[in-house]
């Protein structure tokens, strides 16, 4: 069964960010609705409730701040994860003492944006998680979303907890705050590859004890040609294949767990 998509509720009047902004977060693999005002999402959480609200404050009628009353408890505590969005920085302080989930101050980049979003994603997750043991963590560092949902779901059916980044970047970005068990690598990726990542991630204290596995659908396996970054003493496999199945057979191995 496919993984259901995560769904992001964005409320902003400015109708050229919502366009883009639903265009991005739909590239990236998310379900995403949009609200002009505060009036309209609160009618839009009557129907379906979101994984994260990304809000703007600045707003015709109840505004941002005003929506946010509305879907607080009497503590203050917002019943949806909120992610502020917003040109008014001077608000950050204010928000500081909100329990909102974030604050990014407009503009911001869109890597920047979609990192926030994921990093509250994976902590609600983790925050919650019942089912998936919380010492079973992967990092997968994929960028083709079809492929990327695929090795989640044959992970996660195995009782893996999943999180998943882009770029060669990220991967040094998250790993040290996720804190996976293993890191599964794809070798060519935005901006910086598997490979590359893994010398760095050797020398960085906080994540150079944990295994990465290398993975390369493009090379040929009968081939002997060397793997660079596989000479780090971080790397345990390498894999010239993207089937989700035999990722997951070598995240077992690595770690030690019986299928």
């Amino acid at each position: 069964m496919a993984e259901r998509k995560k769904t992001i509720l964005l409320v902003d009047d400015e109708k050229h960010l919502l366009v883009s902004l639903r265009d991005y977060l739909s590239y990236e693999n998310f379900d995403v609705l949009t609200a002009r005002s505060g009036e309209e999402a609160l009618r839009t959480i009557e129907k379906t409730e979101p994984d994260l609200i990304v809000l703007d404050i600045s707003m015709p009628g109840m505004g941002g701040v005003g929506f946010l009353k509305h879907i607080s408890s009497s503590d203050g505590t917002p019943r949806h994860p909120v992610l502020v969005l917003t040109a008014r920085g001077a608000m950050r302080d204010f928000f500081d003492s909100v329990a909102v989930d974030g604050f990014l101050e407009k503009p911001c980049e869109e890597s920047e944006l979609i990192r926030s979003i994921r990093r509250i994603l994976a902590r609600r997750e983790q925050a919650a998680e019942t089912g998936a043991d919380a010492e079973r963590r992967v990092l997968l560092a994929e960028d083709d979303p079809g492929l990327a949902a695929r090795i989640e779901t044959a992970l996660r059916g195995a009782g893996y907890a999943v999180e998943t980044v882009r770029s060669g970047p990220e991967i040094l970005d998250r790993a040290p705050a996720f804190k996976p068990q293993a890191i599964l690598v794809k070798e060519v990726l935005p901006r910086l590859n598997g490979g590359a990542a893994a010398a760095l991630i050797e020398v960085m204290p906080s994540i150079s004890m944990i295994p990465v596995i290398l993975y390369d659908d493009t090379r040929d396996e009968a081939s002997d040609a060397p793997w660079r970054g596989a000479d780090n003493r971080c790397v345990r496999k390498t894999l010239a294949t993207s089937s989700p199945d035999r990722l997951l057979k070598a995240v077992r191995e690595t770690l030690g767990h019986a299928e």
